[in-house]
């Protein structure tokens, strides 16, 4: 989505077990290695060779702590395990300035993720800003290993561009590394099942459909969250790269309804495996549902969703 636009261009089948602790609400399906030189993470772009599309994919984020001459500086490298902690960190400018202005997007000046790098384990946060431009928030991983920071904003300047910066935090504790689960186009939380439609193409926009039932019921009164009605972040297999997903439609516009079915545009700058992440809100409550999915032409769901457009989207 930009940030809205941002959080996000996304991609399908990783395999990695998500704990429910994980995120706003729990995440399943596991966390796979995608094929060797898949994501390589100078790959610009890929060819779409079923479809005969080739066209350039935008730049993956997150990949990097500088970009355009702003960086990211995390004033908190490391903390404990299943321990409350304050995460605090700021945005360098040009100058060598802490950052205090920026646009705000999907209703936040900034957003932040967490993801720990073998991919069980997700928050996205709104961190608060204090006047002298340090960000702070309250955190607690459950379990110990090493986690991406994805800081997504965009500089309130002339020309300013949404910019996703990427540093490394680390929990202490007693790690074990998550156990690979099968991959599926279903996830449950909390009672609620979302079912994943459509693919994901290298180099290709295509459309992904997010949709929501409740004990078997389609959820037709999803609430708005970060202005629209769901929000969804994919990272690539390996080296987390930040891809940006745009909504379709936003809440209020006399098209969009509020469920059950989110969709999203989202392109893979390369062919491999994907970890989705998308929050919804419902009855107050916003809630993660996580997918693994392989962007390709060997994604056998491509041709059984129309080419990879889902037949719906949000």
């Amino acid at each position: 989505m930009n940030t809205g636009t941002k959080i996000t261009t996304f991609a399908v089948v990783l395999a990695a077990s998500f704990g429910t602790a994980y995120g706003v609400g729990a995440a399943l399906d596991p966390v796979r290695t995608p094929a060797a030189g898949a994501n390589a993470p100078g790959a610009a772009h890929a060819h779409d060779d079923t479809a005969g599309e080739a066209s350039a994919a935008p730049p993956a984020g997150g990949l990097a702590v500088s970009e355009a001459g702003y960086t990211l500086e995390l004033l908190t490298p490391r903390i404990a395990s299943d321990r409350p902690a304050e995460l605090r960190f700021l945005i360098r400018d040009t100058d060598g300035r802490p950052l205090t202005s920026y646009q705000r997007a999907h209703e936040k000046e900034l957003h932040l993720i967490l993801a720990s790098r073998d991919l069980t384990g997700y928050r996205h946060l709104h961190p608060v800003r204090a006047a002298d431009g340090t960000w702070s928030t309250a955190v607690s991983l459950p379990r110990a290993g090493d986690y991406r920071v994805f800081a997504d904003f965009t500089p309130a300047v002339e020309g300013g561009r949404n910019l996703t910066l990427g540093t490394d935090l680390s929990v202490a504790g007693d790690y074990r590394p998550a156990t690979p689960a099968p991959a599926s186009r279903t996830a449950t939380v909390d009672g609620y099942t979302v079912t994943l439609g459509g693919s994901l193409r290298p180099g290709a926009e295509r459309e992904l459909r997010l949709t929501v039932a409740k004990d078997g019921r389609e959820v037709t009164d999803l609430q708005p969250y970060l202005g629209a009605y769901g929000h969804l972040v994919a990272l690539r297999a390996g080296d987390l790269a930040y891809l940006h997903v745009h909504p379709g439609g936003a809440p209020g516009d006399g098209a969009t309804a509020p469920g059950p079915d989110v969709s999203f545009d989202a392109t893979a700058p390369s062919a491999g495996t994907y970890r989705l992440y998308f929050d919804f809100r419902h009855k107050g409550t916003v809630r993660t549902a996580a997918f693994t999915v392989t962007a390709g032409p060997d994604d056998g769901h491509a041709d059984a969703d129309g080419g990879g457009t889902g037949g719906h989207g949000h």
